[in-house]
């Protein structure tokens, strides 16, 4: 299959060119700098004739978890919507239409909605993540018009070792002084980086999936939990508690982010018949760890 990728160098997208590349996949990859190595898979965004590939997957966006200036939201935007919208145009004026857009959005669509449980069905949350998923997702789905088949893997919290949430975690703990956000009983929905990549492979390759899929584990748990469970995979206690006053003094308005209670379900793929490798937290940890 002849597909192009945005978004080759993040967290995500390094394992799925590697999984890609392992099916025998043609793989193009658009980049802002096309020199990259000077390899003749990596071409310009604005080069549209890229553009003619069975399947388009778009990754790209700028990272949601760092303090949340006027400067950054400005860049979380347009790194999302405005490449989004270019991507599309881009399509409609290729010669050859691909088959389907893969393009990436978010959990955060719901927004904090305690122990409700979500599907994709649920009605979107309202606020500054919730708008830019919902126009992210509103900007693909342009695609659809042109006739293809659009579909958005809203991700959740992404764990593998080298990068994403779990890097981030894993200093205190380590240190023997990680615990709990908040209450701790905000839920968490988690996926291993093996099935984010296993859903989209999947999404190629089932042509009757289309519109929004939940990229999350079967099993969600509280933070409080998943608090235990990698103190228990870490052998480290896991006593202490950050406040939410703490957090929102160190990170702003993004601490909400942090401290969202989001029960999501993925059923879409369990619907489908997705096989889920990691459906449970701790062997999720333990293979990562």
């Amino acid at each position: 299959m002849r597909i192009t990728l945005t978004g080759a160098t993040g967290f995500i997208g390094k394992r799925l060119v590697a999984a890609l590349l392992d099916r025998g996949d043609d793989l193009t990859i658009l980049t802002r700098t096309p020199k990259a190595g000077n390899n003749p898979r990596y071409v310009a965004w604005d080069a549209a004739k890229s553009l003619e590939a069975d399947a388009v997957i778009h990754l790209a966006g700028e990272s949601v978890a760092q303090r949340w200036t006027a400067e950054v939201k400005q860049r979380i935007r347009a790194s999302r919507i405005e490449t989004t919208r270019a991507l599309v145009a881009a399509l409609e004026r290729a010669p050859r239409k691909p088959q389907v857009l893969i393009s990436a959005s978010a959990i955060g669509i719901y927004g904090s909605r305690g122990d409700e449980l979500l599907t994709e069905t649920s009605k979107p949350g309202s606020g500054f993540l919730e708008d830019v998923c919902i126009e992210w997702e509103r900007e693909s789905q342009r695609a659809a018009d042109l006739g293809i088949r659009v579909v958005n893997p809203r991700i959740g919290i992404v764990l593998g070792a080298g990068g994403g949430a779990l890097e981030r975690m894993l200093t205190p703990f380590k240190m023997g002084v990680g615990g709990r956000l908040g209450s701790g009983e905000q839920w968490m929905s988690w996926i291993h980086i093996a099935d984010v990549v296993g859903l989209i492979l999947f999404v190629l390759d089932h042509a009757d999936l289309r519109g929004p899929m939940n990229a999350t584990a079967p099993n969600p748990v509280r933070n409080a939990d998943f608090t235990a469970e990698l103190a228990a995979a870490l052998h480290r206690p896991a006593v202490l508690t950050t406040p939410a006053f703490a957090l929102k003094l160190a990170f702003g308005e993004m601490a909400a982010v942090i401290l969202a209670s989001q029960r999501v379900l993925p059923r879409v793929a369990l619907d489908a018949g997705y096989q889920f490798q990691f459906q449970d937290l701790r062997p999720a940890l333990e293979d990562i760890l």
